[in-house]
């Protein structure tokens, strides 16, 4: 098994957030994720849409497999979410994170959230700090 694989696996099997979202992981890398999850109820706000939060965490869960897929630790150190597009119950929301940059210590990711339609719902952007120890996987 490859080491993003590794490194995905150890994270999500002691990650009770990830998996009480429903988060079903599509693709591991080595600076890529992509996750895939729908909608439920208890996810929904005042509006009848599903509250900010609940996309802002799929981003953060696919940008720390991501960067963590290079077998290297990494936190992240600063987020941001652009919501572009309303989500309803039953929607099927996928996450692709990609590696924008890379050094040492210091890494970035972009995420883009799309709805089943393709549609664009939410921009994220991700920068991590890459400590000095490695995933014992």
């Amino acid at each position: 098994m490859e080491l993003a694989s590794r490194v995905v696996d150890r994270m999500y099997n002691n990650d009770p957030f990830s998996k009480w979202l429903g988060i079903e992981r599509v693709e591991d890398g080595a600076g890529k994720s992509v996750l895939r999850m729908t909608i439920r109820e208890e996810m929904l706000n005042g509006f009848d849409i599903a509250h900010g939060g609940i996309t802002y965490a799929l981003a953060d869960s696919a940008l720390a497999f991501a960067s963590n897929g290079h077998g290297r630790m990494s936190v992240s150190v600063e987020t941001s979410i652009s919501h572009t597009e309303s989500l309803k119950l039953g929607d099927v929301i996928t996450a692709t994170a990609e590696e924008m940059s890379i050094s040492n210590k210091i890494a970035v990711y972009h995420i883009t959230i799309r709805r089943q339609d393709e549609k664009v719902v939410a921009l994220f952007k991700g920068t991590v700090y890459r400590t000095s120890k490695d995933w014992d996987v």
